[in-house]
């Protein structure tokens, strides 16, 4: 089995609270006692000083260390010395990007995947950590090298997901429907939309969602399925999907 350990949070952010409020018990849970110091990476925003300050802030209030890759010289050793990685939000072609210009893909897959150190991801930090980064939100304000992410997971995820307004005149795609064209293109991994609120938690060979809303999931050929909190979705992490045509 594999030793990975991954938090991919929909949104750092609820409505109502403060930043990462409403999933501090689960990134305390999630870290434990054994971690001392988290190694964040803000490059999905542009003022990252003022992002690592926000970052460090909470994590010192739950009882962690934090240190910002941006204020380290040599960000490939920064990852190889660190002992659990959080990777923020904000536009995840930039993040990407950054990460491609640091030489940060294979280090980061080496971390999680093969030493087993703890990754968190919101939004655009969960973006990354899947296939690729094809079913984001985010305008291509930037250029990666490719779309293909980390690949800590081999399907795709769809983090703040949104279903329809009914009472809505807005006549642009709804997201089911953005989701369903990604998955007109032949080989296409399943996609988990994540609503607000909402968490995958992925310990090895097993996936669990967890947080205050339900999950919705895309499989290419398959009418979508709607899951509540507590739902095993290890299924998901073996490549050879038998639901996945």
């Amino acid at each position: 089995g594999s030793p990975r350990r991954l938090l991919l949070i929909s949104n750092s952010t609820l409505h109502g609270g403060g930043y990462l409020g409403h999933c501090q018990q689960h990134i305390q849970n999630f870290l434990g006692q054994k971690v001392k110091r988290v190694l964040f990476i803000p490059y999905a925003l542009h003022d990252r000083d003022a992002y690592a300050r926000t970052a460090r802030e909470k994590f010192e209030s739950l009882g962690y260390g934090l240190d910002s890759i941006h204020e380290s010289c040599d960000p490939v050793e920064a990852i190889r010395k660190s002992e659990a990685i959080f990777i923020g939000g904000g536009n995840t072609f930039r993040l990407l990007k950054a990460l491609y210009d640091n030489s940060l893909i294979h280090e980061i897959r080496k971390r999680v995947l093969e030493d087993g150190i703890p990754y968190m991801g919101s939004s655009a930090g969960t973006n990354v950590a899947t296939v690729s980064i094809n079913t984001t939100n985010d305008m291509p304000i930037v250029y990666p090298p490719s779309l293909q992410a980390l690949g800590l997971v081999p399907f795709n995820i769809n983090p703040h997901y949104l279903d329809p307004d009914i009472k809505s005149t807005h006549m642009g795609e709804t997201r089911e429907e953005r989701i369903r064209q990604y998955h007109e293109e032949p080989n296409t991994p399943p996609v988990l939309g994540l609503r607000e609120g909402t968490m995958l938690l992925v310990e090895g060979d097993k996936a669990t969602l967890q947080g205050v809303a339900g999950a919705r999931l895309f499989l290419r050929g398959k009418k979508p399925t709607e899951h509540d909190p507590g739902t095993d979705f290890s299924f998901l992490l073996t490549d050879s999907n038998p639901l996945n045509p």
